[in-house]
């Protein structure tokens, strides 16, 4: 069952010694502000060097990268989207997770930590990501045993107390 493999933690991201950690990047991949330029700062320039030649990312979509002075071996960034209300920003969130999970399977990654991808300058309401976070999350865990810890890292106590209502929402 997944519900023992998703957790909802309060802390910094780049803190964590976890195979990968998930990048809430901007399209060009060369860092930025929020948790792009934190994770940016904490693996030192190195990741900007490898980050220039990969030549960005669309939304949706995912790279993956080593974790340099992280103590995660991986970073994996996806970029998410732009709150518009246009009506697609749900499924290119939804491909964030799908898209992150599936290259850090396909690298031999068994635990994974995300931000709550496009909740900051983006301006994605929290609530509606938590659900396609846990959503996400739980569907691809039920179908691939590979992944053994999804952490959800949450920046402040109030968006701690959304991702955890969430996850207890979906039964998890």
């Amino acid at each position: 069952m997944s519900a023992e493999r998703i957790e909802v933690v309060e802390g910094d991201i780049t803190k964590l010694a976890v195979d990968a950690i998930v990048n809430a990047a901007n399209s060009s991949l060369l860092g930025g502000g929020g948790v792009d330029g934190a994770i940016h700062r904490a693996a030192g320039p190195e990741l900007l060097a490898e980050c220039r030649q990969i030549g960005g990312c669309p939304t949706g979509e995912a790279r993956i990268t080593k974790g340099y002075r992280l103590p995660a071996k991986h970073v994996i960034h996806t970029v998410g989207p732009v709150w518009r209300e246009d009506g697609d920003e749900d499924r290119l969130l939804a491909n964030c997770y799908r898209n992150s999970l599936a290259l850090a399977v396909a690298n031999g990654v068994r635990t994974i930590a995300f931000p709550a991808i496009s909740t900051g300058i983006y301006g994605f309401p929290i609530k509606r990501a938590a659900r396609i976070a846990v959503r996400e999350v739980r569907d691809f865990l039920s179908r691939d045993a590979t992944i053994e810890k999804v952490y959800l890292v949450c920046f402040g106590r109030e968006a701690f107390a959304t991702f955890q209502g969430a996850l207890d929402e979906s039964g998890a």
